[in-house]
C-alpha cells in the first residue's frame, strides 16, 4: 500500500487520477468528521465532498505530504462548520436525538442509535479516534498517523473512550 506522501507526490506530478486513492482511503473518516459536526447525513456528504475538492485544489500548498490525513480532517471540519453557519437562522441547530438519525437504507436499530448518541457525547479527541478506528476501519497506527498523534496517545484515548462508552451504555441498559 502506498503512503499518503507517495500518492500526494504522484498527484502533484500530474497523475490526477491518483487522488482517487486518497478519496477512497479517507472517505469514511471524512464523512464521520462532517457528520459529527453537522448531525445530518446529507449535509455531511456535501461537506465531505467540499473538503475533498478543497484538499485537491490546495494540495500544492501542503508542506508535509505525509501529514495529508490530519490536514484533510482539518479541512473537513472547517467545511462542516461553514455548512453549519449557512443553515438559515430559523432552522434549529440543536443536536438531533439518536432516534432522528437515519442511515441511508432506513432507520438504525435502537442499540445502534444509543451507541451513536453515546459516541456523540464523548470529548472531541476521543470521538475522533473512535470514528477513525471503527467507522473508518483504520488500525491504531493508521489512526495515529491520520490524527497526527502518537500511537500511545491514540491507545490511551481509545481506552478512555471505551471506558466512558461502557459506563454510558450501562446506564442506558445495553
Amino acid at each position: 500500500m502506498q503512503s499518503d506522501a507517495e500518492i500526494t507526490k504522484m498527484v502533484l506530478n500530474g497523475e490526477k487520477q491518483a487522488f482517487a486513492a486518497l478519496v477512497e482511503r479517507y472517505e469514511r473518516p471524512v464523512r464521520a468528521v462532517a457528520l459529527n459536526v453537522l448531525r445530518d447525513y446529507h449535509r455531511a456528504d456535501d461537506a465531505a465532498q467540499d473538503a475533498f475538492v478543497k484538499a485537491y485544489e490546495k494540495l500544492p500548498g501542503l508542506r508535509k505530504p505525509a501529514a495529508f490525513g490530519p490536514w484533510l480532517m482539518r479541512i473537513t471540519r472547517r467545511c462542516a462548520l461553514d455548512s453549519a453557519r449557512r443553515i438559515p437562522k430559523r432552522a434549529s441547530l440543536e443536536l438531533q436525538t439518536a432516534e432522528e438519525i437515519e442511515s441511508r437504507d432506513g432507520r438504525l436499530d435502537p442499540d445502534k442509535q444509543t451507541l451513536l448518541a453515546a459516541v456523540a457525547r464523548l470529548p472531541e479527541a476521543e470521538q475522533q479516534v473512535i470514528m477513525l478506528r471503527y467507522l473508518g476501519s483504520n488500525s491504531v497506527n493508521e489512526v495515529a498517523r491520520i490524527a497526527g498523534r502518537s500511537v500511545g496517545t491514540v491507545t490511551k484515548q481509545l481506552s478512555r473512550a471505551h471506558g466512558r462508552l461502557r459506563k454510558m451504555l450501562k446506564e442506558a441498559d445495553l
